[in-house]
């Protein structure tokens, strides 16, 4: 299976990159896209761009943590212009690892919100998205959890369900505590709560909500979109009956994670990448992006019916900037806990 995976990533790759390498005509505008959101629906919003200013775009999807090895690898013969990844550490990483580069302009500096931008200009934030909790009301006592928090709590016990360590939305999550509780806090916290867990670590967030609603575990951390997809029958009608059966809960405030995009430190076509991201982020583009796939807006909520279900939330304090600044040390104690 895992061959089966490696030759089907591949394939992806070499039709991507051949459209990439498709010859233009040399006077036709153009920005080569690197993207880690798997979105098809994000394709009608490049469509767009391109309608009204007349710049192709040229895409490489694959997962986050593939892209910036093969910008790594490439180097200066790195065909990208923009880098779209998904996560605080993620884009955070990025940056450290020199893959980006300064960018000036008002529009982002105006549309994109104080604490979702990079204090050094280098990426900026494009859609929203929520950790909440989801509980099967047959297994646990849903109206004692409403915190992060509460997922230490010895009443849990064997009722707990995660995501594993390599996650990095769980990853940004034990940041955000560790911002907003200090170390210690963290991990009293983290023990208590890895002590509950009794499933092995799950390698995604569709598959909590499976096992939330099978009773398997009584509560898992998720995404907010991915329950919305399953409700909307995104996944299938299996899945959507799965998630009628569980009850989200938002904590409030909650922990609040992007998807976000920059320039390519070696992007040969930069007025066209800061052109785009700057359509990507602006009220339109980012509604453009969130409201199919049940994000949020950069400054509003997703106005889908079954998102609005889901009650409504207060992003905590913490920047993104924080987030990915504390990232080595939140999988540290992520390690240390017992969070494989």
């Amino acid at each position: 299976m895992r061959k089966l995976k490696k030759l089907i990533y591949a394939a992806l790759t070499c039709t991507f990159l051949f459209n990439l390498n498709t010859p233009v005509n040399s006077t036709e505008k153009e920005v080569k896209v690197y993207s880690g959101r798997h979105y098809n629906t994000d394709r009608g919003v490049y469509k767009k761009f391109a309608e009204e200013t007349g710049i192709k775009v040229r895409l490489i999807e694959a997962a986050g943590i593939s892209l910036i090895e093969r910008l790594r690898r490439e180097g200066e013969n790195s065909q990208a212009d923009l880098i779209l990844l998904v996560d605080a550490a993620r884009i955070t990483n990025a940056a450290k690892a020199g893959l980006l580069q300064k960018i000036d302009s008002t529009s982002l500096e105006r549309d994109v919100p104080t604490g979702l931008k990079d204090p050094g200009k280098e990426w900026y934030a494009l859609t929203r998205r929520v950790r909440v909790m989801v509980a099967n009301p047959k297994v646990v006592d849903i109206s004692k959890i409403n915190d992060y928090t509460d997922l230490a709590d010895p009443s849990l016990k064997g009722k707990v369900c995660l995501r594993n360590r390599k996650s990095p939305y769980n990853q940004s999550l034990v940041a955000n505590q560790i911002v907003n509780k200090g170390q210690k806090a963290t991990k009293t916290w983290l023990n208590g709560m890895i002590s509950n867990v009794s499933q092995p670590f799950f390698p995604g967030d569709i598959s909590i909500v499976r096992a939330v609603s099978k009773g398997k575990c009584g509560v898992g951390v998720v995404n907010h979109y991915y329950v919305a997809r399953m409700l909307a029958g995104v996944n299938g009608r299996r899945d959507a009956l799965y998630a009628k059966k569980t009850s989200v809960i938002t904590p409030n405030p909650a922990h609040v994670n992007i998807s976000a995009g920059g320039v390519a430190k070696y992007a040969s076509n930069k007025a066209e990448a800061i052109k785009l991201l700057e359509f990507l982020a602006s009220p339109e583009g980012s509604k453009g992006l969130a409201a199919p796939t049940f994000e949020h807006p950069l400054k509003e909520v997703n106005q889908n019916q079954i998102v609005k279900n889901f009650g409504s939330f207060t992003p905590d304090n913490v920047t993104v900037d924080a987030l990915g600044s504390n990232n080595s040390t939140a999988i540290k104690m992520m390690r240390e806990a017992g969070w494989d």
